[in-house]
């Protein structure tokens, strides 16, 4: 069985300018994780939307561009564009 992975931004309807950023291999699940509470650095921001993700094969390969993406401090501007051209 193929076991898909997920680099994923979230974006807070409590807040518009606050994003998490995280991987997983279940978008569905992780998005109702934070949205309950369950994710403590999140919490405070609930709820959220799931406005990006990118697919890939391995969990090693998405924790590496959730990490990249971290280490940026933010979310780069053609990435941040690519985001909000996916809103409208």
């Amino acid at each position: 069985m193929n076991v898909w992975w997920y680099f994923y931004i979230l974006q807070s309807q409590k807040g518009p300018n606050y994003y998490y950023k995280g991987s997983t291999n279940d978008l569905e699940r992780r998005l109702r994780q934070h949205n309950e509470g369950e994710v403590d650095s999140s919490r405070p921001h609930r709820p959220f939307v799931l406005v990006y993700y990118e697919a890939y094969r391995s969990k090693e390969a998405a924790r590496l561009r959730e990490s990249s993406v971290k280490k940026s401090g933010s979310i780069s501007v053609p990435l941040l564009r690519r985001v909000k051209n996916s809103l409208t």
